[in-house]
Order: C-alpha cells, then sequence, then structure tokens
C-alpha cells in the first residue's frame, strides 16, 4: 500500500528460487520487519517484484526519494549505491527494466514529479535455480541492511549521497 505523503519507495527485484537473486526480496524482508520496530523521517513503502516493470513507475508518484535494489554480478563487494537519473534505454523492448528506465516512465506518465533515484546493487556470485543464497552474498546482504537503515533514517539528498563514496 502506498502512503499519499511524500516519503521512500523501495523497490527491490530478484527470483528467491535462483541462489543469490534473492538478495533483493530477502533484503526488503528484513526491512520490513526493521520498519515495525522503528520510526523513520519520512514514511516507507516497500514494493517487491522479479524484475521492475513499467507499471513501477505509477509507484513514483507522490514520493521524494526512490531506492532501487537488486543482485549484480558486476558490483564491487559488499554493495554499490549509485544515484539515478532518468534514461531511455533498450530494456524498454523487453518486460524487465531498469531502474533508470522506470524513472524514465514516470518522467512521461507520472502525475507528480519525479522523486530522486537511486541504486543498491549488492554483490551477488552463484544464480543458480534452485540455489540457496551463498555465504558472500549473505554477508553482503547484511551489510546492505545496515546501509539502509541509515538512509531511512535521514530525508536529504546530501545525506544519501554522502553513503555513495
Amino acid at each position: 500500500m502506498q502512503s499519499t505523503e511524500s516519503g521512500v519507495v523501495i523497490l527491490a527485484c530478484g527470483n528467491p528460487s535462483r541462489g543469490d537473486d534473492a538478495i533483493g526480496p530477502l533484503l526488503l524482508e528484513r526491512l520490513r520487519t526493521w520498519l515495525k520496530a522503528n520510526t523513520t523521517p519520512l514514511p516507507v513503502t516497500c514494493i517487491d517484484e522479479f524484475q521492475f516493470q513499467p507499471e513501477n513507475a505509477l509507484d513514483l508518484d507522490g514520493q521524494r526519494l526512490a531506492l532501487f535494489i537488486d543482485a549484480s554480478l558486476t558490483a564491487p563487494a559488499p554493495y554499490r549505491l549509485s544515484r539515478l537519473a532518468p534514461a531511455h534505454d533498450p530494456s524498454y523492448t523487453t518486460h524487465a527494466m531498469s531502474p533508470a528506465a522506470v524513472l524514465h516512465v514516470h518522467a512521461q506518465v507520472g502525475r507528480t514529479p519525479a522523486p530522486d533515484g537511486w541504486q543498491l546493487a549488492i554483490r551477488g556470485e552463484a544464480f543458480e535455480l534452485g540455489a540457496e543464497p551463498s555465504p558472500a552474498a549473505l554477508d553482503h546482504l547484511a551489510q546492505a541492511e545496515r546501509l539502509v537503515q541509515r538512509l531511512l533514517m535521514k530525508s536529504d539528498r546530501g545525506s544519501w549521497l554522502a553513503e555513495c563514496a
């Protein structure tokens, strides 16, 4: 359920049946538990998907900050947090979209100004069907969880930018 107040929307994608690809959904599950016990400066909306889709552009309406979370084979360990800019990209030709493409779609169809977009790419190593998350990925997940908790306790772009370094 999306809040009508300007807040933070967290969109995490991944397939829990594909080893380290479960990192996004696992982190979102942990964050939901943490959010029940903690008060953040802005309301937080959590959305999990198997992959980012055009429909996710509407989830950005009315939000101040948008954090996209996914596992990555190319991110440095344990994770990479980066600022996003809306971008039309080749992912428009498939059902799955990049976070930058979701922001671009929002610019086209959104009813409110686009939120500041951020991508958290958490390093994964093994994505085999039926596999459990690897020990390394679970360690990266724990470190990413602490990062997102720090981010959610701050409501300004400068604090989030400082975490990118």
